[in-house]
């Protein structure tokens, strides 16, 4: 966060009700939060549904969606938002949670309950990579997260910490959550010189054109 710099930085989601905001740890000086939970601002700066942003196009240096894909009915609608909003080479930072992890196979076994997080829905890095993609949006890093098992235990959850550093050189496509950064690219026209090629013209009778062999017409012989 602190190395992706601009004027505007939108947070497309709240993390926290109350504390520190992902956006506290932006240089941006202009920063928006925008609750998509509730018809009014609560601790946002706006209320907006996030496939329907009250945003200029082509005018956010930096976008951030954390968990917001999984929680929302229309996730590609809020891809193509980014995507309008942000500006040329401006960045997309998401945050989610992976579906082929121990996160994954416990909200198979908790969907039932419609608690979070595990009632939302759960999109693979290699998913919105594709989808990204279409959009134009090119992704410049993946980080995964977090290789325990989600225990309450507080003294469980310690003892398990080995997993955390085992996780990451042996087994780091199944992190429990990542975060992705993509970049949309503005592809710029180059003006091209086109060199014609300057053509001779074929002889006509005893006429031909002058070559740099000092080869001329004169030296031909006269038709009869």
């Amino acid at each position: 966060m602190p190395d992706l710099f601009g004027y505007h930085f939108v947070q497309v989601g709240q993390t926290v009700e109350q504390g520190a905001e992902l956006a506290d740890f932006s240089r941006i000086s202009h920063r928006v939060i925008i609750d998509v939970d509730s018809k009014e601002p609560t601790a946002g700066s706006l209320a907006s549904c996030a496939d329907a942003l009250p945003i200029l196009a082509n005018s956010v240096d930096v976008l951030v969606l954390p968990h917001t894909l999984e929680f929302c009915p229309n996730p590609q609608g809020i891809l193509r938002e980014a995507e309008r909003v942000l500006i040329g080479e401006g960045h997309l930072l998401i945050l989610g949670f992976n579906p082929w992890s121990l996160y994954g196979m416990w909200r198979r076994a908790l969907a039932w309950r419609g608690a979070a997080p595990w009632s939302g829905r759960f999109f693979s890095p290699h998913r919105l990579r594709d989808w990204l993609g279409v959009l134009g949006l090119v992704v410049e890093r993946v980080v995964r997260v977090s290789f325990r098992p989600p225990v309450s235990h507080a003294g469980v959850h310690r003892r398990l910490e080995v997993m955390e550093r085992l996780g990451g050189h042996f087994w780091p496509v199944c992190g429990n959550a990542y975060g992705i950064l993509a970049c949309k690219r503005v592809m710029v026209a180059r003006p091209v010189r086109l060199h014609l090629r300057r053509q001779r013209r074929a002889p006509v009778g005893s006429v031909v054109e002058p070559s740099a062999n000092g080869f001329k017409s004169r030296d031909l012989p006269k038709e009869s």
